[in-house]
C-alpha cells in the first residue's frame, strides 16, 4: 500500500463535518433538526468507521457518496439554515468527498509498469467522482445471496463440466458461433440534444445452447431479445466506420454519443459511426436499471451477456460491410473496452482496436468490488476466484489472442481508476504484446478531462488509415 496509517487523518474532516451538521440541526428549528439529522449521522458514522477500520474501501465509497449528497442538501439549506451556515456545510461536505478520495488513492496498490501517481487536488477530485458512483452499488446493483448463490454455484459446476467436455476451456474461441446474416434492420431517424442519428433495431437471434445452464432464464428476458444500435453515417457508405461500444449502465443515445464524442468523430474526422447497445442495457434492460444482471455476480448470465454481445456486434459489422464498408475499427469504454478487446480476438480484418479504461478480467473485478461476507461464504463452499475465472475463459480477453495487428492496437487508462483496477489495464497491455498505451493522471470516468487522450486517439485513427483525406504519418 502507498499509505495506510492506523489513525488516518482523512477521517477527521468527514467526522467533524458530520458532527457540525448534527450541531447545526440541534441549534436550529425543528425543521432544521429533521433536515440535518440523517445526513449528519451518515457522515459521522463513516468518519468513525474509517478511524476504526482503515483500509476498508467500501467505507470510503459510502463516505464519498454521503459527502456528495450532503453538499447537494446544503443548497436548499440556504432557506433553512441561512447563507453562512449552508455555505460552510457545503464546503466541508465537499472536503469530506475529497478526503475519502485522498485516503483511497493513498492506499492503492503499487503495480509494475504503471506510471507513478502524482497527487493533486484535480486527481483527488477525479477519483472522488469514481468513488461516489461506487457508493451507489449497494443501492442500485442487485447482488445475489442465499439460495441465489447456491443456484449460481450449481450452474457453474454444471457448465464447467459441459465446457470441458466440448473443449471450450482449452479452445475458448470455439465457444462463439458465427452469427446469422442480418439483411433488413428497422431504421428510424432520431434526434437527441440537437444531434441527428439513426436508430437501428432487429431480432438478435442469439440463443445459448440447449445444454447450457441458465438458457431458459436468459431467453426469458424479453426486451433483451431485440438488438439496438445508434448510427451516424455519411452518404458515402464506403467511408471508414468506427464501432463504439458503450460502458456499464449506459446504452442510451445521449450518453453514448456524448461519451465517444460521436459528433466530433462523424463531422470533424469524417467517419461513419455505429454504437451497438449491449445486452441488458438501455432498451434491452431486464430491470429498472440499465445493465442490471450483467456484472451482478450471476456468472452464467454474465457469460451469456458477453456471448450475445459478440454475436450482435459481429452481426452489425456484417451488415455495415454489406452496405459497402471496407475499413472498420472498434473502440469501447470500460465494459465496452472489455467487449472491444474480446471482439479483436474474434472478428477478422478489424482496422484497429482501441479499448479505453478497459475492464479486462470480469471475475477479478467482481471479487474486487464484491461484498466481503458473501465472497467468504461462496469461497467456503468451494467456489473461488480461480473457479470463476476458468468458467469465463470463453469470454476472457486475457485468454484469447487478438487478430488485430500490434500496430493497430491502442489502450488508454487512468492511474487512479477506482472502478477498474489499473493493473487490469496493464495486464491487457502485456497480453497484447505491449502496444501503444496512453496513461493519464486521473480516474475512470474522467478521461475526457485529459486532452492528450482525445488527441492521441485522433492521431491513432489517422495512422490506422481510418480518417478520410488524411494520410498516415507512419
Amino acid at each position: 500500500m502507498l499509505d495506510q496509517p492506523r489513525w488516518p487523518k482523512q477521517a477527521w474532516i468527514p467526522l467533524l463535518t458530520g458532527l457540525l451538521w448534527l450541531w447545526t440541526g440541534f441549534t436550529s428549528s425543528v425543521f432544521g433538526l429533521v433536515f440535518c439529522f440523517l445526513p449528519g449521522i451518515v457522515l459521522t458514522s463513516t468518519g468513525v468507521s474509517l478511524l476504526l477500520y482503515p483500509g476498508d474501501k467500501r467505507i470510503l465509497e459510502v463516505m464519498s457518496l454521503a459527502g456528495f449528497l450532503l453538499a447537494l442538501l446544503a443548497v436548499p439549506g440556504l432557506f433553512v439554515l441561512g447563507v453562512s451556515r449552508a455555505a460552510g456545510l457545503f464546503l466541508l461536505s465537499l472536503a469530506s468527498v475529497l478526503s475519502a478520495a485522498s485516503a483511497k488513492v493513498r492506499q492503492q496498490e503499487r503495480a509494475e509498469e504503471i506510471p507513478p501517481i502524482l497527487p493533486s487536488l484535480k486527481l483527488f477530485f477525479e477519483a472522488a467522482v469514481d468513488n461516489t458512483m461506487l457508493g451507489t452499488i449497494p443501492l442500485f446493483v442487485t447482488i445475489p445471496s442465499g439460495d441465489e448463490m447456491m443456484r449460481i454455484q450449481g450452474e457453474c459446476v454444471e457448465a464447467k463440466a459441459l465446457f470441458e467436455e466440448r473443449g471450450w476451456l482449452e479452445k475458448p474461441e470455439a465457444y462463439h458461433k458465427t452469427p446469422e446474416a442480418l439483411t433488413d434492420p428497422t431504421i428510424q431517424r432520431k434526434t437527441t440534444r440537437g444531434w441527428d442519428f439513426e436508430h437501428l433495431s432487429c431480432e438478435s437471434g442469439y440463443e445459448p445452447l440447449l445444454e447450457e445452464p441458465g438458457r431458459n432464464r436468459w431467453l426469458s428476458y424479453e426486451r433483451n431479445r431485440t438488438a439496438h444500435a445508434w448510427m451516424m453515417r455519411h452518404p458515402e457508405l464506403d467511408r471508414p466506420w468506427l464501432v463504439c461500444i458503450h460502458g456499464y449502465q449506459m446504452g442510451f443515445p445521449f450518453f453514448d454519443l456524448s461519451a465517444f464524442e460521436a459528433p466530433h468523430l462523424h463531422r470533424e474526422l469524417g467517419l461513419n459511426i455505429l454504437l451497438p447497445v449491449l445486452p441488458l442495457h438501455g432498451k434491452r434492460k431486464k430491470g429498472w436499471i440499465s445493465g442490471d444482471g450483467f456484472l451482478s455476480g450471476d456468472l452464467m448470465d454474465a457469460l451469456h451477456a458477453e456471448a450475445q454481445a459478440m454475436w450482435d456486434i459481429r452481426r452489425w459489422i456484417q451488415w455495415i460491410r454489406s452496405q459497402g464498408a471496407t475499413k472498420i475499427g472498434a473502440t469501447g469504454l470500460s465494459l465496452g473496452g472489455y467487449n472491444t478487446a474480446l471482439l479483436a480476438c474474434l472478428e477478422e480484418e478489424l482496422a484497429c482496436a482501441i479499448p479505453g479504461v478497459p475492464l479486462a478480467d470480469m471475475a477479478d473485478v467482481l471479487w474486487h468490488h464484491g461484498p466481503p461476507l458473501q465472497l467468504r461464504a461462496i469461497e467456503a463452499a468451494g467456489f473461488t476466484l480461480s473457479t470463476a475465472s476458468e468458467l469465463l475463459r470463453p469470454i476472457a480477453p486475457l485468454v484469447l489472442k487478438p487478430k488485430v495487428a500490434k500496430a493497430r492496437r491502442l489502450i488508454f487508462g487512468g492511474v487512479v481508476d477506482q472502478q477498474v483496477p489499473p493493473r487490469q489495464i496493464r495486464d491487457l497491455w502485456r497480453h497484447w504484446d505491449k502496444p501503444q498505451i496512453l496513461w493519464y493522471q486521473g480516474a475512470h470516468v474522467s478521461f475526457m478531462m485529459h486532452s492528450h487522450i482525445r488527441e492521441g486517439v485522433d492521431e491513432f485513427l489517422v495512422n490506422a488509415g481510418l480518417v478520410p483525406g488524411q494520410e498516415p504519418s507512419v
